[in-house]
């Protein structure tokens, strides 16, 4: 109760949406109210069409796809690499898997009705861009959803059929709604949006501006301690 909600579009194959997830927790830390914040994880996937090619990298796959040689793929993603590591990140895009994260998508559903979403994020994002798991494969995907808190008999079920599918479809859809043509995309409170990885600051703003309305709106006021 007496929490304001911040939902953020994602998809855990996205470099932007890893460092925008930083970058909100830095914004958040500096928030005076981040007591009264709830934060929902909601599914996008930016190619839902996307064929598994995990005998793939990052660097080799874009390059194919923009018709370039992999040194240039390797020169284009520098800039990310070195972002992510002012965050505290480690982008190993050359052991980055191409695949499809529809599967992963579904647990995020699961792991959101058990208050673990954003912590299956984080486990997912770390697998796929450090580590480099095949974030399509079952058993690397049972792993990490336990390692991020989710119970195994839950995940197994989800896995063997196609419960929440329907919800990653929705959000894809709820999204488009909103107004997003990307990820990351941040929407406060139902009314105020927010598209692509803000720096802290301009998240933060963002925020307090959202808080400030709600808080008016439900006739309420909180310290800032």
């Amino acid at each position: 109760m007496n929490k304001m909600k911040v939902e953020i579009w994602s998809d855990i194959m996205c470099p932007h949406c890893y460092i925008g997830k930083r970058k909100f927790e830095a914004a958040l830390a500096q928030f005076p109210n981040k007591e009264h914040i709830e934060i929902v994880w909601h599914s996008f996937q930016l190619n839902p069409n996307l064929k598994s090619q995990a005998d793939k990298d990052l660097y080799t796959y874009v390059a194919e796809l923009k018709g370039q040689t992999r040194e240039w793929s390797v020169k284009v993603h520098e800039s990310l690499v070195t972002t992510a590591k002012s965050l505290g990140l480690d982008y190993r895009f050359d052991k980055a898997k191409i695949t499809n994260s529809f599967d992963a998508h579904r647990l995020i559903q699961l792991a959101r009705h058990r208050g673990l979403d954003g912590a299956l994020e984080e486990r997912f994002f770390k697998a796929y861009f450090s580590e480099g798991a095949v974030i399509s494969d079952h058993v690397t995907l049972l792993r990490l959803a336990e390692e991020a808190g989710l119970k195994k008999n839950e995940v197994e079920e989800v896995l063997a059929g196609t419960l929440y599918a329907k919800d990653v479809i929705k959000d894809g859809e709820a999204a488009s709604i909103l107004g997003a043509r990307g990820v990351p995309f941040f929407v406060f409170d139902r009314k105020l949006t927010l598209a692509g990885a803000q720096e802290s600051t301009v998240i933060l703003t963002a925020l307090e501006s959202a808080f400030d309305s709600w808080q008016a709106s439900h006739a309420m006021k909180f310290s800032n301690q």
